[in-house]
């Protein structure tokens, strides 16, 4: 079945609006004083979980979360720490202090 050049423009046209509102719809809002922080590019980490870790209060609370499990339970404890990637943990903390 051949679709006239008229009609074919047209879906193509509306195809393209599709796929420009799928990016849009999955690109994460960036918060405009974050955004101004690193020189205009999108923030990182961009969820807020992961920037409440990153924070000092949230890495404070991890922190006693985890001295706490170790007090009481230090065999589940170094499982669970076994099961962290230590190093990537370390890079993304390292680069979190220098860009400060």
């Amino acid at each position: 079945m051949s679709v006239p050049g008229s009609e074919r423009a047209e879906i193509e046209a509306r195809l393209a609006s599709t796929r420009e509102a799928i990016v849009t719809l999955f690109q994460p809002q960036i918060d405009a004083r974050a955004a101004r922080a690193l020189g205009g590019q999108g923030a990182f980490p961009r969820s807020r979980t992961m920037r409440l870790l990153l924070s000092h209060k949230g890495l404070a609370a991890v922190v006693t979360a985890a001295c706490g499990l170790l007090i009481a339970r230090p065999a589940l404890a170094l499982r669970l720490l076994r099961m962290l990637p230590l190093a990537t943990l370390a890079k993304l903390l390292l680069r979190r202090q220098l860009s400060i």
